[in-house]
């Protein structure tokens, strides 16, 4: 069977021209970048070359950024690490929506046991923040606000300027997690500014395993880990500097082809969504029409109009030969609807029928009717007809 890959939201495939760009870095340049030796020196001049690629590609200096194990580390990272930095000064509020990813979400919510007030902003039907829920929210006491970028769901690109604006006034760290958006959109930080980012490799067809979380000079972040002075003394541990120059590799292709790549994506989206309106009238397609990333397309179907049994959606295109998810890969395991679809106010049988198409390279046009079948041999097999 001919197998179509429309979960690139999930991970992307490594570029070939990024493995040739690590292999030295896994072989014959071995050394430790925090050995004084002439290994060690090789390896850091490695890791700091990365550095600086994958700084220019959110126009961030290379000192404001450090490497990770990957976003959610990062998103830790940044929510936990400026929580408790601010803390000490009283600050005990943090603020974040209802359609972040879980690595935000459940890092904001663990902050309760510390003592911090945790205020969770409702999203719009469309996924994102509004900036008036910001501005209610925000008081003396608050230590961060943590609003994604782009929402890896249902491809929502968020209105960061307003957000930034009001932070700034009030003095109050603003991170974002643009891992969804690196490659995708133009993104810097600061055009609007942000004082934390998060960015991983995997998904703009980089290694996985490595991340990077950007801190604007003079935030205060206090480091998670403990036992090195590696990053600056932020993020001990010695760095893999394989994947960092993987990272950059990748982040530098992708920026590069981003324009003509985004391009070809949103055509592929905007065709698919409409074969599958013309197909399935009573589709609903999630997200903000208006501004979403180009390569993600999550649709769900009306539960009062088409009732499924909706877990058997995601399986059944998998037997059809189609890779495709409900929702984000890190619970999509979960027999709960998307947190962000009931956040948008789906309905629960409706949320448990989403499907997240996200293109990426290998996709091409041909793909599509075979999709759009597979779609409805999968929904007449998982259809409840006792709800007619």
């Amino acid at each position: 069977m001919n197998r179509i890959y429309l979960d690139h939201t999930a991970t992307t495939p490594l570029d070939p021209r990024v493995l040739e760009a690590m292999t030295p870095y896994l072989s014959g340049v071995f050394g430790n970048a925090s050995s004084v030796h002439s290994y060690g020196r090789e390896a850091k001049q490695a890791l700091e070359r990365a550095r600086e690629a994958v700084a220019g590609a959110i126009g961030a200096s290379p000192g404001e950024l450090f490497f990770t194990s990957g976003g959610t580390e990062s998103d830790n990272f940044a929510v936990l690490g400026t929580a408790r930095a601010m803390g000490r000064k009283g600050r005990k509020k943090v603020i974040t929506s209802a359609a972040e990813h879980h690595a935000v979400l459940d890092a904001c919510l663990g902050l309760r046991d510390e003592g911090f007030d945790v205020v969770v902003l409702p999203v719009t039907a469309r996924g994102d923040v509004n900036a008036d829920a910001l501005a209610g929210a925000i008081s003396p006491q608050v230590a961060l606000a943590s609003i994604m970028w782009a929402n890896n769901e249902v491809g929502t690109i968020t209105d960061v300027g307003p957000l930034s604006d009001l932070a700034r006034a009030h003095g109050i760290p603003l991170h974002t997690d643009a891992v969804q958006a690196l490659g995708r959109i133009p993104l810097s930080v600061n055009q609007p500014a942000v004082d934390l980012m998060t960015i991983t490799a995997h998904k703009c067809y980089g290694p996985k395993g490595v991340g990077a979380l950007y801190i604007r000079k003079g935030t205060e972040v206090d480091p998670l880990l403990r036992g090195g002075g590696q990053e600056r003394g932020k993020r001990p541990g010695t760095e893999n500097v394989a994947l960092a120059v993987g990272f950059a590799r990748a982040a530098e292709l992708a920026v590069a082809e981003m324009e003509t790549e985004s391009s070809r994506l949103k055509s592929l989206r905007d065709r698919l969504e409409a074969m599958l309106r013309e197909r399935f009238p009573s589709l609903v397609v999630n997200g903000n029409p208006a501004s979403r990333l180009p390569h993600i397309l999550n649709v769900c179907f009306d539960s009062s109009a088409f009732p499924l049994e909706g877990e058997m959606l995601v399986p059944g295109l998998d037997l059809l030969g189609i890779a495709v998810t409900s929702g984000s890969a890190c619970t999509s395991g979960s027999m709960q609807p998307s947190h962000v679809l009931s956040a948008m106010g789906r309905d629960t049988e409706t949320a448990r029928s989403a499907i997240r198409f996200s293109f990426g390279r290998s996709n091409s046009v041909e793909e599509l009717s075979r999709v759009v079948e597979a779609v409805a041999e999968a929904a007449g097999k998982a259809r409840r007809y006792d709800r007619q």
